[in-house]
């Protein structure tokens, strides 16, 4: 059976509010931020999404970034305690040094809620990469906070672009 939410009942008076609900919800960065020398993840204040317990949400978006091939990068979610669920995301795969005629190795390893996964750089491109999950929000509403970082501690900068985007659909 297809889930759908928000459920409508006969008679139902609609309100803004619900019809609001039924429609996906976009964050999207609005400037870029560049992170050098540092490998602790942190909040990508544009990047977040409040949630509601006891919900179901999909997600899909698209990261643009630049991560030279020594410090690469590393993305994970902060979520709500007890939120299950899994996200993935497309991006180049280790070993993926610079642009060529033979394209890039990809990953495609699926994360659980918690994990984090590393997405490499190259020495002269900017990514655009998709990504996407699914969350299980449990008894505690909060926030999905995408959190990034450079994998190796360098000074070259890596950078997450203005216009990266997450957009999310409750469907639980």
């Amino acid at each position: 059976m297809a889930e759908a939410y928000p459920s409508y009942a006969g008679g139902q008076r609609l309100r803004a509010s619900l019809l609001r609900a039924a429609l996906p919800q976009t964050v999207r960065k609005t400037a870029d931020t560049s992170r050098a020398a540092t490998t602790t993840f942190a909040d990508d204040d544009h990047l977040t999404y409040t949630v509601e317990a006891n919900a179901v949400y999909v997600m899909d978006g698209a990261l643009k970034y630049f991560a030279d091939n020594t410090p690469d990068i590393k993305v994970q979610f902060t979520t709500p305690s007890g939120t299950l669920g899994e996200w993935m995301w497309l991006m180049p795969g280790s070993g993926t040094l610079a642009t060529g005629t033979a394209g890039y190795s990809i990953r495609t390893e699926t994360n659980d809620v918690g994990g984090s996964r590393t997405g490499y750089g190259t020495s002269d491109s900017t990514m655009f990469t998709p990504i996407s999950g699914l969350w299980r929000i449990g008894s505690t509403a909060g926030s999905i906070t995408l959190q990034w970082a450079q994998n190796t501690s360098n000074a070259t900068a890596t950078v997450m672009y203005t216009d990266s985007w997450l957009r999310f659909l409750r469907i639980a």
